[in-house]
């Protein structure tokens, strides 16, 4: 064969070699897509897609997801309508950051929303939760907080389980960590019981309920953490609760945290009885 030939040979293998690795190339970015698609999907069907408001109060959240793997993990924020007019809301993180931990997370949100609709009292509430996930018998577990917010006596109550406290300042430049007593993760200890604290939101200002991915990193302590969303939040107290939770979100960026990351506002005007 001439070395003409041999070159042409030696080419059309080389485009062949070529086409076929484009080939799967393709497929492969193809599947990612489709993987990365249904993740996003089923994130978005796991938060709600509005949050409650009342007079007097307005919210907002965001959610990052993880910065590896798939775009899902088990952080979740959820608000909705209780008897007589309440509002709760709860914030959350399962173990993991998988699609294990989205379904867990999922069965977590319907076990508070279902207990809430029947028992008034929120400690009652995490506590037949816990219970409700014990009989799953899943090998996860979950932190949260949960608030039930009365507009009409604007008394709010909170309870903890295992979560990271929440943040608030007023617009007045007062501002805290809200270090309550807790209780056990859900899903961890059968019987478990909680402490509740209560305030009336007599003053405008902000509350902020975050997971550990906003405040906690690998050479990043939680408490320094919550400390710089404590001074961001007190500085965007009077801001819209959208523009307070995207400049929580941006503390976020900088712990180097690669877990999924999300954020509840609840920004409330002034008004009503002293606290």
């Amino acid at each position: 064969m001439s070395p003409r030939r041999v070159a042409r040979a030696a080419s059309a293998d080389l485009l062949s070699t070529l086409d076929r690795l484009t080939a799967q190339a393709r497929e492969g970015a193809q599947l990612h897509h489709a993987r990365v698609e249904l993740a996003e999907a089923l994130q978005r069907a796991m938060l709600p897609a509005t949050l409650p408001v009342a007079p007097g109060l307005r919210t907002a959240a965001r959610y990052a997801p993880a910065r590896h793997g798939l775009d899902i993990g088990g952080d979740w924020y959820d608000g909705f309508g209780l008897p007589q007019g309440a509002l709760a809301f709860s914030i959350g993180d399962v173990q993991g950051h998988d699609v294990d931990a989205a379904a867990f997370m999922g069965q977590v949100r319907i076990a508070l929303r279902a207990v809430a609709a029947v028992v008034v009292d929120p400690r009652e509430v995490l506590s037949r939760a816990n219970d409700v996930l014990l009989s799953m018998d899943a090998d996860l577990f979950a932190t949260c907080t949960l608030l039930r917010f009365d507009p009409a006596t604007r008394v709010l109550e909170s309870v903890r389980a295992g979560h990271v406290p929440a943040v608030w300042a007023t617009v007045d430049g007062d501002y805290g960590i809200a270090e309550h007593e807790g209780g056990m993760p859900l899903g961890v200890q059968p019987g478990a019981r909680y402490a509740v604290t209560r305030r009336r939101l007599a003053e405008a200002g902000s509350i902020v309920l975050l997971t550990d991915g906003v405040v906690e990193g690998p050479s990043f302590p939680i408490e320094v953490g919550l400390e710089r969303v404590a001074r961001v939040v007190r500085e965007a107290a009077d801001a819209e609760p959208d523009e307070i939770a995207a400049a929580v979100m941006k503390v976020a960026d900088s712990t180097g945290h690669a877990d999924d990351a999300a954020v509840l506002v609840l920004s409330h005007d002034g008004g009503g009885p002293p606290g």
